[in-house]
């Protein structure tokens, strides 16, 4: 098979479509809870809507991973963009009651998605500019959350039920039409053959691989924080009358825009362990998630907690991948990478549905204050537990 650059026409329709297809999701994580909040739900009910999208996701990815080995990339990547356009047409003339099918159903696709995207990666790049092409991939999926959440809360306060389902429509339209051309391989480069066993004993892997054991423990950690961000930071600033989300969401993602893109040459590409970037990663997390735990006490610097979390997550989940694609064993890489992925999911989806119920018994603060202790715990893990690392996969 071919080998092509990270910047070449056939991986910029691929970053297009990625752009596209997360500029849905960016949508509705802001819109999906003001509306449940407007029909009665309360924060658990909506950590529990908004949490369906990333555990389906996490249920799945393993699975994507298999199938992506058994029928190849491009194949399955043809299905699931027929299945994240109908899910869109579908948000266009569904209530509020019929959102949790929806977001698991759009975690299904996603799940899919990303896992096909990066094997299309990890297969037609180069080991010296896997790092950049995945860097470049992260970068086209957080390029929506500069406008995206301003566009929800635009449709939210003016646009209505029409507006709202107008933009469904279109996203889903332009996916279909940027899916058509795309770089991937018809079939994969791992030929192992594939049983529902197999999988489940690829689960003991995390605690065999300690490469595998403690990427997954710090994406689970952390993850949590930046769905609890993500699905309570609307709510809690809309609610308290402090700061402006939209503009929050903007920032922060305009961060994570703005590091992977001048810093997209500097992820690590050579399969070694830095245990001061990822530990530094977690501390600023720490840092910004703490600010948003004590807004009277930094008023208008509480922006500043979006330009810590924005770093943090410009870099801790290309950095982790990229140094997995290397340390994995090659025949079972895919679905091993399919696990680690489902901890970002599951993270991601118990931010909202754990959470949840701290910020429905206590409040918003002290939400936030249990990310910073997350983030922290991460941070010790990564301290622990990466010593032997690089021993390992030299």
């Amino acid at each position: 098979m071919s080998r092509t650059g990270p910047a070449s026409a056939g991986f910029i329709r691929l970053y297009t479509l990625a752009f596209l297809f997360f500029f849905a999701n960016s949508v509705l994580t802001v819109i999906l809870p003001l509306r449940g909040a407007e029909s009665g739900m309360q924060q658990g009910g909506i950590g529990l809507m908004m949490g369906a999208y990333m555990l389906t996701c996490m249920l799945l990815r393993p699975l994507a991973g298999q199938w992506i080995g058994r029928f190849g990339p491009l194949s399955v990547m043809r299905v699931l963009l027929a299945v994240h356009a109908l899910t869109l047409l579908l948000y266009a003339v569904s209530d509020v009651g019929g959102y949790i099918l929806l977001r698991a159903l759009q975690g299904a696709a996603t799940a899919f998605f990303s896992m096909t995207v990066q094997a299309g990666i990890v297969e037609r790049l180069d080991e010296r500019d896997r790092g950049q092409g995945l860097s470049l991939y992260t970068l086209s999926t957080m390029l929506p959350s500069l406008a995206g959440p301003l566009l929800a809360v635009e449709l939210w306060e003016r646009g209505g039920s029409f507006g709202f389902g107008g933009v469904m429509v279109l996203l889903a339209a332009a996916a279909l039409a940027a899916g058509l051309s795309l770089p991937l391989p018809g079939a994969s480069a791992n030929k192992a053959t594939y049983t529902l066993q197999g999988m489940m004993k690829s689960f003991g892997e995390i605690g065999r691989s300690r490469p595998l054991g403690v990427s997954t423990a710090v994406m689970l950690l952390i993850s949590c924080v930046f769905g609890t961000i993500a699905t309570f930071l609307p709510l809690y600033m809309i609610s308290s009358g402090i700061g402006n989300a939209g503009v929050y969401l903007a920032l922060q993602g305009g961060v994570v825009v703005l590091c992977r893109f001048a810093f997209r040459k500097k992820i690590p590409s050579d399969g070694r362990w830095s245990t001061a970037l990822i530990a530094g990663l977690l501390l600023a997390s720490a840092a910004g998630t703490q600010m948003l735990a004590m807004p009277q006490t930094f008023g208008t610097f509480l922006y500043v907690s979006a330009v810590f979390n924005g770093v943090a997550l410009a870099f801790l989940y290309p950095t982790l991948t990229t140094y997995l694609s290397f340390a994995l064993p090659v025949g079972a890489r895919y679905t091993l990478m399919g696990l680690f992925m489902s901890s970002y999911d599951l993270g991601f989806a118990l931010g909202g549905l754990a959470l949840g119920w701290v910020a429905q018994i206590w409040s918003y603060p002290a939400v936030f204050g249990c990310c910073t202790v997350l983030a922290l715990v991460a941070a010790v893990i990564v301290l622990i537990g990466g010593r032997k690392m690089n021993a390992i996969t030299s």
